[in-house]
């Protein structure tokens, strides 16, 4: 800041008392050259006299000179900035006054010419006339307040502001004269200017001024403080700028960007809509609400184009937001249906499909909602709310619902800017809920064939005990193409299976699904793990072949070429286990001490790949033993498996199933829990069973010879060891099935025959012989003499059926242990 001393010194050098005076002739030729002029620019008298002026001034104001002298001789002089060239060469800024001078009345003209040095100089010094004139009429608001913060002077620019004329202001302070504003918040800054000398630039407040009580005012303050001829501080100016206009372009830029980044974030209809209803409050309004067709919340498809009175309803109340905590102006809450009266507002504008704008609502009209009970209605008045605005929410020319926006602590109406704000706003938005109703009719009906697709909770059986775990890749749909399956055998046995399909989503979960079904039907066929994938490898052939190759890639079928399983068989009366993979391994052992070890399987091409013949391999499993199968997709973290290292991958395995938990379903959720990411990059599929055992006093078996006699004996041990199990009311019915069967084999079979009975969770009966050909079930007619054995089977027992061996076949019962339905 400029010294007193300094600020006179350049008072003095705008001063014309102490100018340098030159004199022209009419051609603007020095005439005459004072002392003054040669200490100013350098030249003595006789270096300049005679000389055109031009050729003194720096080249640009040379250019200037034809102008300037006719504008001397128009206006009779003229006042103003010339760069002078001195006599060392550097320009010397002047100010220059020139005035007319006659020698005679007949003689020529001359121009006296004022010349004083304005090099750093902050501008020329104006009378206190102009200064007064200039802040008077200035179009910005200017007001001056003394160190108590009571009006002394203001310009007639702030009376737009209303507060009445600027004398009737002298001695008020600023509470005064606008109740409207946040008084206290100004003069606060004023003290700091006070106190600090510290001018406050660009201020920007908010309010209602007298001009205008029924909306907000945006204005732009500058604070400078005032200090006497001492420094002392006598007082604070200020400035005042209407910036309304450019506040409100400020706040809707702001609230459009803050829907585009909150808006939309999840594909969830519920959350989008209240989603909606947050960015528009406070920024637009003090409460909104999201009402919605109830068949959008569904995920269904809503009706193209607007809508009739019938079809607007039901609108369910999806989202709302208040200023107030509670959203205390809501009498619909979240979820419920938001009935309207048929003429209201609401179903004119769905129905309509335009916007609607009240600026003022009839404060005595009730609420629009109709249906509301007790003391949940309520008037405008009640609500506090007094300017709405509609607007339907439509996107791809379908109608999704209502947007209604209200006002209750702003005072301003909405207006038509706001109406364009709000349908920009709601417009977003309805593109991220059709997204939203979208993708919840496809996770619906992807969830739907999830459910028909994974088992839904595993079967009961007593063979191991046994907990799985499933995360897809794909983590929106919840679908992917890895599958497991836990199948209950005859003789008390289960078969395990693990499946990954090439992909993920709905495509490889359809493959999947068909060859899950595949799994479960060849399963019924009881056939050995090989030759399940053997089967299943000439199905995914068949597949691929009938598609057509011109035409899009069917998922069951291109999907499925390179799929990998692995069929497990364990049998709970011998203790061991027989397993077959193609193009899939892995598979883990941990006994029963919590050592692990990873059984060897004979390499097998995955499904639809030619290769080598599937091959089996069979394990003993100690009781307590548990069997671990997984798909690839368990230890992808660390990449594909064609780049992961084999012997990494079964320590990594190695090291999770060591650990200890209290159950196998936590075992199971911890072993995936610390392979597989949040966001795996492949569908993951883990399945852990604990190998029981069957005691002793539940399995039987008898050698029978070929002769017909032993049918009765066999009879009587069946009933004895019935009533040794306390399945006396099996009796009846299990003689007849082992008397039927026995017989068969004897007469229509050759070799040994055997007899086991097997009391697990139903009762199996098995009988062995060494014939390969199975009987036929037969509907005799009335006069045939034989043909109903297997009949007579069938309708006393759950289940039936063959399964073969190397050496024969087994026919098997199972009968429920609570006996037979009658």
């Amino acid at each position: 800041m400029a010294t007193s001393e300094e600020s006179g010194v350049a008072r003095r050098r705008f001063d014309m008392v102490d100018a340098a005076v030159v004199l022209l002739d009419a051609r603007m030729a020095v005439a005459g050259w004072t002392g003054d002029a040669e200490r100013l620019f350098g030249y003595r008298g006789a270096e300049v006299v005679g000389r055109a002026v031009a050729e003194l001034l720096m080249p640009e104001d040379a250019e200037r000179l034809p102008d300037l002298t006719r504008r001397c001789g128009r206006n009779g002089g003229w006042t103003g900035l010339l760069a002078v060239r001195h006599r060392d060469g550097h320009p010397v800024v002047t100010t220059v006054r020139v005035v007319p001078a006659v020698e005679a009345a007949e003689g020529p003209s001359r121009w006296v010419v004022l010349a004083a040095d304005s090099t750093g100089a902050a501008g020329w010094d104006m009378s206190r006339t102009v200064l007064e004139r200039l802040a008077s009429h200035s179009p910005i608001g200017i007001a001056i307040v003394d160190a108590d913060l009571r009006y002394v002077w203001s310009n007639a620019a702030l009376e737009q502001f209303g507060g009445g004329p600027a004398h009737q202001r002298i001695g008020k302070r600023l509470a005064d004269i606008q109740p409207g504003l946040n008084a206290q918040a100004l003069e606060a800054v004023m003290r700091q200017v006070l106190e600090t000398g510290e001018a406050v630039v660009g201020y920007e407040h908010v309010g209602t001024v007298r001009s205008a009580p029924h909306r907000d005012t945006a204005h732009a303050m500058s604070f400078t403080r005032l200090d006497d001829d001492h420094g002392n501080p006598i007082g604070v100016y200020y400035t005042v700028v209407d910036v309304t206009e450019r506040y409100r372009a400020r706040q809707r830029l702001t609230l459009l960007d803050q829907a585009g980044k909150r808006l939309g974030r999840t594909l969830d209809v519920m959350q989008t809509a209240q989603e909606l209803a947050d960015v528009a409050v406070p920024g637009l309004a003090d409460f909104v609400t999201v009402d919605l067709l109830e068949t959008v919340l569904e995920g269904g498809e809503p009706v193209a184009g607007p809508l009739s009175g019938t079809d607007a309803m039901p609108l369910r109340r999806a989202g709302h937001q208040s200023v107030n905590e509670g959203v205390p102006e809501a009498v619909v809450e979240i979820g419920e249906v938001a009935a309207y009266l048929p003429e209201a507002p609401p179903i004119r504008a769905l129905t309509g499909g335009t916007s609607w704008i009240e600026e003022r609502l009839d404060p005595l009209a009730p609420e629009w909602a109709t249906g509301i009970a007790g003391d949940r209605a309520a008037t405008f008045l009640d609500l506090g709310l007094h300017t709405a605005m509609i607007v339907p929410v439509r996107a791809r020319g379908t109608m999704l619902g209502i947007t209604t926006f209200f006002r209750r602590h702003r005072q301003d109406p909405f207006d038509q800017d706001d109406l364009g704000l709000a349908e920009e706003v709601v417009g977003r938005a309805a593109l991220s809920l059709d997204n939203a109703r979208r993708y919840t009719r496809e996770r619906d009906a992807a969830l739907v064939l999830q459910r028909h697709l994974l088992p839904h909770r595993l079967p009961e059986q007593d063979a191991m005990e046994v907990a799985a775990c499933y995360r897809p890749a794909d983590e929106l749909t919840g679908l992917g193409g890895d599958w497991f399956d836990v199948i209950p055998l005859s003789g008390a046995r289960v078969a395990l299976v693990v499946g990954d399909v090439v992909g993920h989503g709905i495509e490889a979960a359809a493959a999947m699904g068909r060859l899950r079904a595949a799994v479960q039907t060849l399963a019924d066929l009881d056939l050995p793990p090989e030759e399940v994938l053997a089967h299943l490898d000439d199905l995914v052939d068949r597949a691929g072949y009938e598609d057509d190759a011109e035409a899009a890639p069917r998922a069951d079928g291109v999907r499925a070429k390179g799929a990998s399983c692995l069929y497990a068989v364990y049998d709970p009366v011998g203790g061991h286990c027989s397993m077959a993979a193609a193009g899939h391994g892995l598979p883990a052992i941990v006994a029963p001490d919590g050592t692990v070890d990873f059984p060897e399987l004979p390499p097998g091409p995955a499904l639809g790949v030619s290769g080598p013949p599937f091959e089996s391999v069979e394990l003993p499993l100690a009781e307590g033993s548990v069997l671990a199968l997984c798909t690839d997709g368990l230890l992808a973290a660390e990449g594909p498996a064609p780049q992961r290292d084999a012997a990494a991958d079964r320590e990594r395995l190695r090291r999770v199933l060591e650990r200890r938990a209290p159950s196998l379903d936590d075992r199971c959720q911890a072993v995936v829990e610390a392979l597989v990411p949040a966001r795996p990059p492949d569908d993951v599929v883990l399945l852990m069973a604990r190998a029981r055992r069957l005691d002793a006093e539940r399995t039987v078996s008898w050698e029978l010879p070929r002769d017909p006699a032993a049918v009765a004996e066999v009879r009587k041990r069946t009933s004895r060891q019935l009533c040794e199990w306390g399945l006396d009311e099996l009796t009846f019915t299990t003689e007849l099935v082992v008397s039927e069967l026995v017989t068969n084999a004897i007469r229509h079979a050759s070799g040994p025959i055997r007899l086991r009975l097997i009391m697990s969770r139903t009762l199996v009966c098995e009988v062995w012989d060494a014939s390969p050909t199975a009987p036929h079930l037969r509907h005799p007619k009335t006069t045939d003499e034989g043909g109903r054995g297997l009949f007579l089977v069938s309708q006393f027992t759950q289940r039936w059926g063959t399964r073969y061996t190397q050496d024969g076949k087994i026919i098997w019962t199972e009968q429920s242990l609570t006996g037979p339905e009658i």
